[in-house]
């Protein structure tokens, strides 16, 4: 029982990946009801993929580096995300959004997990350069071009999911989304995942 329920979720997961936008309108117009199974193998996905390339983030260091940056990179994401979340769906409904809240929660689930994948596909990269030319400097250098490259990439994903969703109130995505990106900076700062002395 518990295997269908996970290769059906697995199923779901593919489809959103490959049309996000499809995904969170065929729920949004209620032609498919997602399990909670499924809203669990989204968030699965962006959690694989945001510890993972946090591990790599700690190859320069000691195990415990790596299990800590893991946990930190994860915990820095979601929080970032999640954080300004209930303001997108307020401003949204002042400005008279009728979007639900779970539509909302959707299409943020959605693009997390694209991009929780974008930050696996992005590991090779990372760890090429980080075993070819271990220094600190440019090893963070790789690391911060990785990331504006998947939050460019989350950017195009969620605008597109809510333009599908409400075409009228697509704009405040990129308000939320600049909001993301300053706390997820400062976070990613204040957790040791970026350290900027050895720019130098």
């Amino acid at each position: 029982m518990h295997r269908d329920h996970l290769r059906a979720s697995i199923a779901h997961v593919g489809q959103a990946l490959r049309h996000p936008e499809d995904f969170a309108a065929a729920w949004n117009d209620g032609l498919a009801h997602y399990s909670l199974w499924v809203w669990a193998a989204l968030a699965a996905t962006a959690i694989l993929g945001t510890t993972t390339y946090g591990m790599v983030m700690g190859m320069l260091g000691g195990p415990g580096d790596v299990l800590g940056k893991g946990f930190a990179c994860t915990l820095a994401a979601g929080l970032a995300w999640g954080m300004p979340l209930p303001a997108l769906y307020i401003l949204n409904s002042m400005a008279g959004s009728r979007l639900p809240a779970s539509s909302t929660l959707l299409a943020a689930l959605v693009t997390t997990s694209w991009g929780g994948l974008a930050m696996l596909a992005s590991i090779p990269i990372a760890w090429f350069f980080t075993v070819a030319i271990p220094h600190p400097g440019f090893v963070l250098l790789v690391h911060l071009i990785v990331f504006a490259g998947v939050g460019v990439a989350m950017v195009d994903v969620f605008h597109r999911v809510l333009s599908r969703l409400e075409p009228a109130h697509d704009s405040a995505a990129f308000w939320w989304l600049a909001l993301v990106g300053v706390i997820g900076a400062e976070l990613f700062y204040l957790l040791g995942l970026f350290d900027f002395r050895f720019m130098g």
